[in-house]
């Protein structure tokens, strides 16, 4: 389903919920002694309404900020892979040839089988993983000659370095980056907390009074289900695609 029209129904739902719940409090309960609660209810309001709207706010901020993470991740993982091609082709051999393939073998298998992966939650195999050995392997056996030689060499392997540890920062955003359990529940009855207050005021109409319990539901809402669409930067239309992998390959010379 289209992510606005899933939004959509998620708003309208929870607006049209609050709204029944708010008409039957209005037209069915008692109304002694509501308006004097304002008040009371006021204050708890404030103080409930608040301290959900900063967690809220964290939540969301901090998915935000592992989409950007995430994003500035890729580019330095595929950065870093090309920086290792280039480090080996002043290595005695046959040793630029065999990193450059095995370097364009690596970013093929993160863009065709890992970030589909990553999109829908199902895993990875352990290519990627392998091919990096090799090209670790592939840098350790080149003979070197000369100071030149090895300061190239010892470039190359720290930037292997930072492949690996961008690449195991990237599949831990991917399939352990969800909300806890813990949090999911603070922010589901936290929310209810805050639509259901409002039905202890009193004074105004029954219509101004549905209206405004079906926009706090629904904006409540929207936001819930933004939380809920963050949690994977790999999925979803905020999803980061392979750019940075496909950058890499034309800068390695891939035909493919």
């Amino acid at each position: 389903m289209n992510t606005y029209i899933s939004g959509l129904l998620w708003v309208i739902a929870a607006a049209v919920s609050a709204g029944l719940i708010g008409y039957a409090v209005r037209r069915f309960g008692l109304d002694e002694g509501r308006p004097g609660n304002n008040d009371a209810a006021g204050q708890v309001f404030v103080i409930v309404s608040g301290m959900h709207a900063v967690v809220l706010a964290f939540v969301m901020v901090t998915l935000f900020d592992a989409v950007g993470v995430a994003r500035e991740g890729a580019y330095r993982e595929a950065q870093s892979l090309v920086a290792v091609s280039w480090a080996a082709e002043a290595l005695s051999g046959d040793t630029a040839e065999r990193v450059r393939a095995l370097s364009q073998s690596y970013a093929h298998t993160v863009i065709e089988q890992e970030w589909p992966g990553m999109r829908r939650d199902n895993g990875i195999s352990g290519n990627g993983w392998n091919q990096l050995e090799r090209i670790r392997g592939a840098v350790l056996d080149a003979p070197a000659g000369g100071e030149w030689q090895e300061g190239r060499k010892a470039e190359a392997l720290d930037r292997l370095r930072t492949v690996y540890q961008q690449r195991q920062d990237r599949l831990n955003m991917a399939f352990n980056r969800d909300v806890s359990t813990v949090v999911w529940f603070v922010l589901i009855l936290g929310s209810v907390l805050v639509v259901l207050l409002p039905n202890l005021f009193g004074g105004t109409r029954l219509m101004p009074h549905v209206m405004i319990v079906s926009t706090l539901a629904g904006t409540l809402a929207l936001l819930v289900f933004a939380i809920y669409h963050l949690q994977n930067p790999f999925a979803g239309d905020s999803r980061i695609d392979p750019e940075a992998f496909r950058w890499a390959l034309e800068r390695l010379g891939s035909d493919r």
